[in-house]
Formats: C-alpha cells, structure tokens, sequence
C-alpha cells in the first residue's frame, strides 16, 4: 500500500528545516518541515556533523500540553469481618453479615486529548475501579478539571473520557495514520512515569502489528523501545511530525520497570473508538460468520503453504457475510485490503479498523489457488428479547442474566460454542455472584438438567433441589460446584 502522509527526512538545509537527527551515531534521519517539496522526501543521512545535533523539542512543545495526567479516586466499599483473617470465613461472614464501610482508593495514569472540544483518550485499565468514581484531568500547566466516562472497552483496553469543565478550548494531538508507519520510524512517548511529572523518552518503532502480547483477540500493537514506565499508561507515542501514533498501555518486564520492549495501541484503533464515541454509540465490531484460527507449521504444511502465516477459516456459518462472499472452510486469509496479515488476531484487527458498514477484500489462498472476495462488513445479529432470561428466585442462578449463544454474544465473550447458554450478566451481591459466576461462562447443567436451551434453564429453576449440581464452561474447562438448597 503507499504510504499517504508525508514521510520524514531531508538533510538539513533552507529556511523551512525543523527537524533532523542522528540516532546512536550511525542510524538515520528524522524530519523537516511538511511543506518540504516532494523530491526532498527520502531517507538521506545528514550532510554535516552539526546536523547531528538538531532537537526533538519543537516535536514536545506540539504534542505535549496535550498529555495529561488522569486521576482517577473511587468508593469501594468493604465489609469487616471478625474471621477477617481467615481466608475462607472471612469472605463469607463479611459479604453476608459484615457492616459496610467504605474506602477511597486512588490510582495515576496518563491520557491524551484529541479534540479541542475536550475528548480524552487513556487506558480503561487506568479508569477501572468500582463504585462511585470521579476522575479529575490536570494539563501539563497544572489547570485541572472535571472529566466523565462516555466510552470503555475492556477487550481493547481504551477508554475515551470527555472533559466537562472549562471553556472547551483545549490543547490536542492529531491522529496520524497508524497504517503508515514503519518499523525504525523514530518516536516519542510522553507520560507520567511513576508520577514525578511529565516526562519524555524516545525510540525507534520495533514492530508492528503485534499479537501475541495481548489478552484478547481485538488487540494488535505498536512495539517501541521507547521508555514506558508505570503511569505512562494512557499516555501519548507521537510520531515526529508530533501526531499521536497510538497510546501507550503495557510493557515486557520482570521487574516493573521499563526494559526497552513497550506496546501501544495503534491510533487507527483508536480513532474508531474516538469516532463511535462522539456519535453517542459503543463500538461495533465486524461479524465475519466465521471462525478463524491461528496457522501452526503443521497445519501450513498440511495445506501446502511455504510458511506458517495467515488466517486459517476454520468454520463458516450457514448465513453470514462470509457465506455470501464464498469462502469455505480451509481457505487461508493472507491478506486484508492489500495489508498482509500473519495471523488471526491481525485479521480480526484490519478488519475492525475498516469498520462496520464498510466492504474489505480478502486476499486468500484455497487449495493452493490465490482468489479475492468481497466481504461486506456488517455488526454480529444481536440476541431479541427470547433469546434473553434474567432469573430471580430461591435459587443460586439469582440475579444472572443469561441468553442463547448467537454470533454476538459468541463474539463479545470470545466463545467457541455456537450452540448453548451463557452467562452475560451478574449482579452484584446476589446469589449468582456468591456462588461465583462470572460473565462468559458456560451453563453445562443445573441440578438434574443438561442446558441446551433457555427452556432447559426454566425448567431447572422451578425445581426445589436439597443440594443443586451445577456445571459451567469457563475458558475450555469444565468447573462444578454444589450449593445448599432451600
């Protein structure tokens, strides 16, 4: 694909020159001016020894009045106990017939506006917290201000907050095009790295398109060497034009601190998520209507592939937009709108930064023959209202909601199943979250009842039972538990 932003480096020379550098003594360039003429846009080394001696600073003074500090306090309430030392009573006495009282807890993390109207973009893992939960956004000239939650997402780990004091007149960082970036690209990332201040490191890109750190299947990252501490999550990785190239969440460490391998969420994912937050919806995800799967060296070699990449279509449900695209099962997505992809999780990213609405061709390989399709890229069928049940009762399924396993909910909890019940809900304090149950997991069998259906769950809730058996699904384990009954 060609690159559609205007790349980096001239030697410096003229009027117009703002930047250039010499990395480590014997690397490359960095930048000049944007209205650099065209045949001036090549990667050359520096004419002279003083070149080598240009600053990062005109990238800082534009990209960081826009970082900012995300305080985040929350009401968390506890429960005494006087078996509170012991690690099995304690919990049971305390959620049952302990006093409440409540506690402040605090955390620090870094964000980035990126509108002038006050949106702010951070980790959700920096804003996570339970209860009542005020976050307060201080500027790196120390104004502070009120800020709500408008968008989270645990699976990508974002979060956009929007500011709700002040004149709406704020500093911010544009968005670059994540896809334009290239490994050695320099960079910059800015944060509060063990809260003493604002701080900037900077780095080469070292990878793209990272998939094997994250926890779930929708995150692919940007690797940097570039310095990432704790508290520099949520913060800023600006390319050197001083455009925000993605935000900073996690590092590789055995010792918490920073071992020159960070990760960043790219800033096309990012503005997805910024974009579907200011138009007042959460984020839909693209439905494929098909199972995808990581390519392992045997399976490559079994399906006559010269190396172990791309996306293996495991399975193709009936009616879906990869059914009236043609694909079958067996056929391996090698890439995505020209961009290839070494595995499922990186398919599952180009196709989500295109967008819900949006048509992507698939390069993909089907006995040894290289095909294109089509696909239209439309939001997983959601569950209608008898697909849902909230149960209540002298049961321990009190206060679940569980619903049947179409694509959307498969695809919100990451489940294999096609066929089942799952639990998408439990509120707190109840019998359900008691007893353990957690969002994601499985109903295998309540009391004497196998569950396929939600018939089979109101069949077994209507029962009295003396002790109820119940098996539940989890992560591809099968987990029992016997609970007294009434």
């Amino acid at each position: 694909m060609p690159r559609t932003l205007p790349r980096v480096p001239v030697c410096p020379s003229g009027a117009g020159l703002y930047l250039a550098a010499w990395a480590l003594g014997t690397a490359a360039v960095l930048t000049a001016l944007a209205d650099a003429p065209a045949s001036a846009q090549r990667k050359t080394p520096p004419s002279s020894r003083e070149a080598m001696f240009y600053s990062f600073a005109p990238v800082v003074k534009t990209a960081a009045p826009a970082v900012v500090n995300v305080y985040v306090s929350s009401r968390v309430k506890t429960f005494v106990s006087p078996f509170a030392d012991d690690p099995v009573f304690g919990r049971l006495f305390a959620e049952r017939f302990g006093m409440p009282q409540e506690r402040m807890q605090n955390s620090l993390g870094s964000g980035v506006i990126v509108s002038a109207d006050g949106v702010v973009v951070t980790n959700n893992h920096v804003i996570k917290g339970g209860g009542m939960t005020e976050i307060r956004i201080v500027l790196a000239d120390k104004r502070e201000f009120d800020a709500k939650v408008v968008l989270r997402d645990e699976k990508t780990d974002i979060a956009v907050l929007r500011i709700t004091s002040g004149d709406g007149r704020f500093p911010f960082i544009e968005l670059a095009d994540s896809d334009s970036l290239e490994v050695g690209d320099m960079v910059l990332a800015i944060g509060n790295p063990f809260g003493v201040g604002q701080t900037v490191t900077q780095g080469i890109i070292s990878a793209l398109a990272r998939s094997e750190v994250g926890q779930s299947e929708a995150q692919v990252f940007i690797q940097t060497d570039a310095a990432i501490n704790p508290g520099n999550s949520g913060g800023a990785l600006v390319d050197v034009s001083g455009r925000l190239a993605g935000i900073n969440t996690s590092i590789y460490s055995r010792t918490g601190a920073s071992h020159g391998i960070g990760f960043a969420i790219p800033s096309n994912l990012v503005r997805l998520y910024v974009d579907s937050a200011l138009k007042g919806g959460k984020v839909e995800r693209p439905w494929l209507g098909a199972k995808i799967e990581v390519i392992t060296r045997d399976m490559a070699q079994a399906l006559g592939l010269d190396r172990a990449a791309g996306a293996l279509v495991a399975r193709v449900s009936d009616k879906g937009p990869a059914a009236e695209a043609g694909m079958q099962a067996g056929d391996v997505i090698v890439a995505v709108d020209g961009f290839e992809v070494p595995d499922a999780r990186s398919a599952l990213y180009r196709l989500t930064t295109r967008g819900v609405g949006n048509r992507a061709k698939l390069d993909i390989v089907r006995k040894g023959r290289k095909l294109t399709v089509t696909v239209a890229l439309a939001p997983a069928p959601k569950p209608g209202p008898n697909d849902l049940r909230d149960l209540s009762g002298a049961h321990p399924l009190d206060g679940l909601q569980v619903a049947a396993i179409v694509p959307s909910v498969a695809d919100e909890f990451n489940l294999e199943e096609q066929d089942g019940v799952a639990i998408v809900k439990v509120q707190e304090r109840s019998a359900a979250a008691r007893v353990g149950f957690l969002p994601g997991d499985i109903l295998v069998q309540v009391g004497r009842h196998r569950i396929i259906t939600l018939a089979d769950v109101d069949r077994a809730v209507k029962e009295r039972q003396r002790q109820w058996q119940i098996a539940v699904k989890r992560g591809g384990r099968l987990l029992q538990v016997q609970v007294p009954g009434g």
